[in-house]
């Protein structure tokens, strides 16, 4: 087999003839051989002293000399590290479907989000992915095969996109891992439904209704004083739910009104609080052997489920449509009622993306017509307009 020196580039791929190797002059060991009809980039060299033959792969999508010599120096890299790229192979061809990858993937994607949002991704996976492409190969799964199982999640347009955006995270992980060439994501471009957002304020009659029925509920003692104090701490700072729930004392700065999350939905946060919420915060007692302000029932834990509490508060107030979730839209849409821009109550919020917030803008406009009523109603008066009845 004919062997040349010279660097390895797309012109001199196109003119490799059957039986020659090309051995690159740049990057020691790197090089391409032509047997059949097919070339093959390949990486020469040392590994614990035994001389290795490593396959980079096939010449054509994704490998060109750019990608073979980048994964050349990359491998070169990993064994100048002690790893065996030999031995990492076999240990992701063990990894084959996607139900296989998926774990991996929430094992190693676990510990960089929130626990919300890994039960999330665990739902997801298990109701929507596992069903779908379970048995499939990471590297089996196309854009065609995506689409239909996104057209057959059309019902749940939310849930599906949410699945979608999942499976495209999970895909861009099998990239990284190895199990999927690069720039392959079979999810790019699919197109997401529209999801119809639902927007549920609390009125300032609807607060005042929930806030007798708390008030009666702490007063009788029908409600655990640590779920009335849950609620309100949610209506009075627009935090999520799972942050208040496993809010520790730790995190609590009284004095200066803070709360410093150390894990939230987007990394770590910190909540202001009002004197309303600090009042709270000050009544409620603490357990020595508990580092959770909202106890739950069981030693050393926090409250886990809040919905039955609240599926009988909220009926008492008359609110059975209104969602936990919704008291964090509330205290956003009182934030805009009071003249706060979109960028504050995005901050108050938490939110990291500008368009997050941007559904709170319609409210932000409410002092801004407020104040245009009265200039217009000073000018009419100067002008001496006759008022017309609509």
């Amino acid at each position: 087999m004919a062997n040349i020196s010279k660097k390895i580039t797309l012109a001199a791929v196109q003119q490799l003839q059957i039986g020659q190797t090309i051995r690159d002059i740049e990057i020691k060991g790197f090089g391409i051989r032509k047997r059949g009809q097919n070339a093959s980039y390949f990486l020469q060299t040392r590994i614990n002293g035994r001389l290795r033959w490593i396959t980079i792969g096939l010449h054509g999508s994704p490998w060109n000399p750019s990608t073979a010599r980048k994964e050349a120096l990359r491998l070169l890299n990993d064994i100048a590290s002690g790893i065996d790229p030999s031995l990492e192979r076999q240990k992701k061809r063990s990894v084959s479907t996607l139900a296989e990858a998926a774990q991996k993937f929430l094992e190693d994607h676990g510990p960089k989000i929130g626990s919300a949002t890994f039960r999330d991704y665990s739902r997801l996976i298990r109701d929507y992915l596992i069903p779908a492409f379970g048995n499939l190969k990471v590297n089996e799964i196309d854009k065609s095969l995506v689409s239909k199982a996104h057209n057959s999640w059309a019902d749940k347009p939310r849930n599906a996109n949410h699945a979608l955006a999942v499976l495209s995270k999970l895909m861009s992980w099998a990239e990284e891992q190895g199990l999927r060439p690069d720039n392959s994501n079979p999810c790019r471009g699919i197109k997401k439904y529209r999801e119809n957002k639902r927007e549920r304020y609390l009125s300032h009659e609807e607060l005042e209704r929930l806030g007798d029925v708390l008030n009666e509920a702490e007063e009788t003692g029908a409600e655990n004083l640590y779920v009335i104090a849950a609620i309100r701490l949610l209506i009075l700072t627009g935090a999520r739910l799972s942050e208040i729930l496993t809010l520790t004392w730790q995190e609590v700065d009284l004095e200066r009104g803070l709360l410093f999350l150390k894990h939230s939905k987007t990394g770590q946060k910190t909540i202001f609080l009002n004197e309303a919420a600090k009042d709270i915060l000050s009544n409620l007692p603490r357990l020595t052997k508990n580092p959770y302000v909202i106890i739950g029932h069981k030693t050393g834990e926090h409250l886990v489920n809040l919905r039955k509490p609240w599926t009988r508060i909220r009926s008492q107030a008359g609110l059975e449509d209104v969602r936990l979730h919704d008291l964090r839209h509330s205290f956003a849409s009182l934030a805009a009622g009071s003249g706060a821009s979109l960028p504050l109550i995005g901050g108050l919020l938490g939110h990291t993306q500008p368009q997050t917030t941007a559904r709170y803008a319609h409210l932000a406009n409410n002092p801004l017509r407020e104040v245009n009523e009265r200039v217009g109603a000073q000018i009419s008066d100067f002008l001496k307009l006759k008022r017309v009845k609509h």
